[in-house]
């Protein structure tokens, strides 16, 4: 059992850091690229899937963003946040995009099950970070986590959320901002790669 776990760590220590995959990408090594894909393609497909809920759409964004990231690859900057965030901002505002364009309707309530459903391909390694932020937001009180996934798998303004739920604009920002610093509260500073 020993040197199984050792072997796993030796594994897990040779593998390169996102910094030197997009580093590697970004002078046009598509192994590298491939192996950033093959980390967040699952990721960026779940988000992309709660925003258009439609598969092939979910695929043509997740699709878009990989283009997009490949031809920017150059730009990204890791004093700015991890590539994980870099992607999968882009992937929503790709999936926000594509939803307002193609007519989607912006006054269909959440649905519960849609909030908690997850693509079957997401990474397991994100695992344990997928169930901190569960548990964060699940300690969220409801009108608060409400206020927060309208604004994000929504893409609503503040003035939107106000209208949506009839309050005023003061109070969606104020529940926002409660909301984000009881988060990070919970979920503490995260780490860059």
């Amino acid at each position: 059992m020993g040197s199984i776990t050792a072997r796993w760590i030796d594994v897990q220590a040779s593998e390169p850091t996102d910094a030197e995959l997009i580093r590697a990408a970004a002078a046009g090594d598509r192994t590298s690229f491939g192996r950033i894909y093959d980390r967040y393609a699952g990721t960026l497909l779940a988000v992309a899937l709660r925003i258009v809920r439609e598969r092939r759409e979910a695929e043509d964004v997740v699709h878009d963003v990989f283009l997009e990231a490949w031809r920017a690859a150059k730009d990204y900057d890791v004093q700015r946040g991890t590539l994980r965030t870099w992607l999968t901002m882009r992937a929503r505002s790709r999936a926000l995009d594509r939803r307002k364009s193609a007519g989607f309707s912006r006054s269909e309530p959440l649905d519960e099950s849609r909030m908690t459903a997850r693509a079957s391909s997401e990474d397991p390694s994100l695992s344990s970070d997928r169930q901190t932020v569960r548990r964060a937001l699940a300690e969220l009180p409801a009108e608060q986590r409400a206020a927060l996934e309208l604004g994000f798998f929504e893409g609503l303004s503040a003035s939107e959320i106000a209208e949506r739920i009839r309050v005023p604009i003061g109070t969606v920002k104020s529940r926002v901002a409660a909301a984000l610093a009881k988060l990070r509260q919970h979920i503490g500073p995260v780490e860059a790669t």
